[in-house]
């Protein structure tokens, strides 16, 4: 009957190794407690743990996930560094620690399925991490953004300049002639009438008069003239021509 802590123990293992974004295997004979604790500080930097377990435990578990290539490294003193969050970070951490400690060695590891040799992990190891990529990648584009915001303040001064020098040329270009002019005027003449359109009758009497040169009807009873009273009859011509006659040629006739 198997032991029930042995089987939480596998069921542990291979959950972590189907989690993990990296798994990297060291051999960690002769390291001091306080060399552990000091490696276990900095995998945990980046989200990496350093675990020491049964190597007959670890295979029974690589086995029922069908992870064949770690067969070989799951043997001796080994410890497994699982990596939840940054695999480059966690590699560089083994990387330095193994520099100075040289019972520390890396002996392989896997990157999701994909079995790493320690060459390997030396070359994830120098990549650059997530922070120094995103601050490289934030310096390249400092320029070109700072270039672009310099372009985008000058738009509108040019636009600006540009308008204005449209305005400064339309005076001499498209100015209206004369004629444009006096028909302008007549029709703002036209949009002073009435609401209904019509022309102002006091406006067309006065011209009309003006015209004909003759007063109207307030001015004839300014002057005293009825313009009703009837024209001189005949009669009155006669009588006043006779009392126009000459008294001196009267005295020749007697």
């Amino acid at each position: 009957m198997p032991n029930p802590e042995k089987v939480r123990a596998v069921a542990e293992i291979k959950e972590r190794l189907e989690n993990a974004k990296a798994v990297f295997l060291a051999e960690y004979a002769g390291l001091s407690v306080k060399d552990q604790q000091t490696l276990r500080r900095s995998l945990r930097q980046h989200g990496a743990e350093f675990k020491v377990v049964k190597m007959t435990l670890a295979r029974r578990a690589a086995a029922e996930l069908d992870i064949d290539s770690l067969d070989e490294l799951l043997q001796g003193p080994t410890g497994l560094a699982f990596a939840d969050e940054d695999a480059v970070g966690a590699a560089k951490a083994l990387r330095d620690f193994a520099r100075d400690h040289e019972v520390f060695t890396i002996k392989g590891g896997l990157l999701g399925r994909e079995f790493l040799t320690p060459e390997r992990v030396n070359e994830l190891a120098a990549i650059e991490s997530r922070q120094a990529l995103l601050a490289t990648m934030l310096r390249d584009m400092q320029a070109p953004l700072a270039n672009f915001a310099g372009l985008m303040a000058a738009l509108p001064r040019g636009f600006a300049t540009a308008v204005q020098q449209l305005l400064d040329k339309m005076p001499d270009e498209q100015a209206p002639s004369g004629d444009l002019a006096i028909e302008s005027e007549a029709a703002d003449a036209e949009s002073d009438d009435g609401a209904d359109g019509e022309p102002d009758v006091g406006v067309v009497n006065d011209v009309v008069a003006a015209e004909s040169g003759e007063p109207d009807g307030a001015d004839a009873e300014k002057d005293g003239d009825d313009p009703e009273a009837p024209d001189a009859g005949p009669e009155d011509e006669s009588h006043q021509e006779d009392n126009d006659d000459d008294p001196a040629e009267e005295a020749e006739e007697e």
